[in-house]
């Protein structure tokens, strides 16, 4: 199967324009998600004063990202990339800006609110998986060393993630949720028009030319091939299983355990944003000196201590303190741990998956960390109701402790440390099938996001 192409232009030939393109996209479209990490979560507890409802509109804001991923990778090379990020984000800022809109009608019920973030969620994942492929293709065309591409794509993803809960948390406590829901509409339009603009004529963003006519045993075909090439690989299977609980724990504190923990503690929206915002800048900060040295060091060994240091200890610490000062230094600290996970994964996916297979084991690899996303808001949103906020969140920083602990004590994971030899193309071939060798796919995998913006991968 061949990769996407279209006619190479002239203006994006040997251009860095296409990769500052898809960095300013993501960079807004990530600004505006966080937006809605704050601003949905707080419009829930507002309008319907109950932690469960809250944890219900999480659930159904991560189900559909989980079906998009599960199916999508062989539909985003046959439409095209370009295309696919572009109506994405036209029909999440449609489904957006609907929610506060009905409301100031006064006609918006839970269901509605829930049915509007179910389609958000079905339609933003394919958005910027289309983006987030194209790194590689773009990296080559301006230049720049994959390793620093990578970095550079999550530090920009970590800026503006940092940028948009600070000033979330503030517009939240001044403006209401409403008017932060309509503002995440408009970054979700800024970022179909940059795209719109800046991707023709690049080969890689255009749809498919040359492969058989889509069919439904075709679908099914380019499928399989995308999950095959995903679990041929031990290492590949570690990394998804253990961020697969990760990640639905990282989904518990973000939609529910940090907002009631600052409602009911730390003084407000306000205080989330901070905590949100330093998380993120600190994040920002890890992903660039990782971009920067970060390849002269073990790759296992960075990334379980990274792991360890932003995985539990802001759930530990929200439950043992009442104050923002601890937590505000325990984030910063997670912040810097976890901006050293995405560019090691990403890197390792890239060098190993070709191209003309990436959309569909990114949808598969990405399907797999989701599995448990839609359950960790609901599950938390039960379980604080039920038992109380402290033991809640000391529950789960134990279950996040024990998952941390699994690159340092299976032997799959050595596999991170191998590169590719120089002489060999990237992305050449899948690992044989029970090899441990790092031959096979990485899976590009959401780092964990203690008070961070759930995955959109």
């Amino acid at each position: 199967m061949t990769v996407p192409g279209g006619k190479e232009t002239d203006a994006t030939r040997g251009s860095r324009g296409p990769l500052t393109t898809v960095l300013t996209a993501n960079a807004v479209s990530i600004t505006g998600n966080s937006l809605t990490l704050i601003g949905v979560p707080w419009f829930a507890l507002d309008t319907t004063g109950s932690p469960g409802k809250a944890g219900l509109v999480a659930f159904c804001a991560a189900l559909p990202v989980l079906l998009s991923t599960l199916a999508g990778g062989p539909v985003i090379d046959r439409l095209g990339r370009r295309r696919v990020s572009i109506a994405s984000d036209l029909i999440c800022g449609l489904a957006l800006a609907s929610i506060p809109l009905l409301h100031r009608l006064g006609v918006l019920e839970f269901w509605m609110l829930c049915a509007l973030m179910a389609v958000n969620g079905l339609c933003h994942a394919p958005g910027e998986m289309a983006r987030h492929v194209l790194v590689p293709d773009l990296a080559q065309r301006a230049g720049t060393a994959l390793p620093r591409a990578a970095s550079l794509y999550d530090a920009v993803a970590r800026g503006a993630r940092m940028a948009g809960a600070a000033i979330a948390g503030l517009l939240v406590a001044f403006l209401g949720a409403d008017t932060v829901l309509l503002l995440d509409a408009a970054t979700f339009g800024l970022s179909a028009l940059l795209v719109t603009a800046g991707l023709r004529g690049v080969p890689a963003a255009e749809p498919m030319r040359d492969g058989p006519p889509l069919s439904p045993a075709r679908y099914r075909a380019d499928l399989r091939e995308g999950y095959a090439y995903l679990f041929r690989s031990r290492l590949l299977l570690g990394i998804m299983i253990m961020v697969m609980v990760t990640n639905g724990l990282n989904q518990s504190w973000s939609s529910v355990l940090l907002p009631v923990h600052a409602r009911e503690e730390l003084g407000g929206p306000a205080a989330q944003g901070l905590l949100v915002a330093v998380f993120g800048g600190c994040a920002l900060a890890g992903a660039l000196l990782y971009g920067a040295v970060g390849e002269r060091f073990p790759r296992r060994a960075v990334f379980a201590a990274g792991f360890l240091v932003g995985g539990a200890p802001p759930y530990v610490v929200a439950a043992l303190t009442d104050t923002t000062a601890p937590l505000l230094v325990t984030m910063a600290a997670a912040g810097f741990g976890v901006g050293v996970l995405n560019p090691i994964l990403t890197t390792v996916m890239y060098e190993q998956v070709p191209d003309a297979l990436r959309s569909r084991v990114m949808g598969a690899s990405t399907a797999g960390v989701l599995l448990t996303t839609p359950l960790g808001g609901l599950a938390a949103g039960f379980l604080v109701e039920r038992a109380g906020l402290t033991p809640t969140l000391l529950g789960i920083g134990a279950l996040y402790f024990l998952a941390t602990l699994a690159p340092l004590v299976f032997p799959a994971w050595r596999a991170m440390d191998t590169r590719p030899p120089e002489d060999i193309p990237a992305g050449s071939e899948p690992a044989d099938s029970g090899s441990v060798s790092s031959s096979g796919p990485s899976t590009p995998v959401p780092a964990p996001e203690p008070g961070g913006t759930p995955p959109r991968r």
